[in-house]
Parts: structure tokens; sequence; C-alpha cells
């Protein structure tokens, strides 16, 4: 895989990461269901999708390649969106 692919894969891994942080905070009040059905349903339905997702995306790309510092990009985008939302949430509650 040349250097130029890999850097797409790894902006789109990032970008993907922040997508599922923002995707997993508006499905927080399923995810977090008081009836253990519901819970478990969601849950699984929410990975699922996701999953199907990225991977749909990175066949799109690499033709489905994958490596593990794919991973790593998503949990830094992951990271990063939580932090920025904190942020953005102290400064609106001031």
């Amino acid at each position: 895989m040349d250097i130029k692919l890999q850097i797409v894969t790894l902006l789109v891994s990032f970008f993907y990461g922040i997508f599922f942080s923002f995707f997993l905070s508006l499905n927080y009040k399923f995810i977090y269901n008081d009836k253990k059905i519901v819970k478990i349903i969601m849950s699984f339905l929410i990975v699922i999708i996701s999953v199907l997702l990225y991977f749909i995306i990175l066949r799109k790309i690499n033709y489905g390649i994958f490596h593990i510092y794919e991973i790593l990009s998503i949990i830094m985008g992951f990271i990063i969106e939580n932090w920025f939302s904190s942020i953005i949430a102290k400064r609106v509650k001031k």
C-alpha cells in the first residue's frame, strides 16, 4: 500500500472515531436504558451498524485491507471528540 493511501486511511479512521464517539453520545439513552432487553438489542444494533459502516468505507478506500494503526487512529479520534465535547460543555455551562 502506498503512502498516500495510508494517509487517507488514517484520516478516514480518525474521523470515523470522531463520528463513532458522537454517534454513541446521541444513543446514550438507548444504551443505558433501564430495560435490559432494550439495552441488549440497542447495543447490539449500534455495534453491528457501526462496524458494517466502517468496513464498507474501508472497502471503498483500500479494498478492505485492515491494519492495526487504523484502530489506533479510531481510538485517537474517539478520545479527541470526548475531550473537545467536555471543553464545549464546560464553556456552555458557564
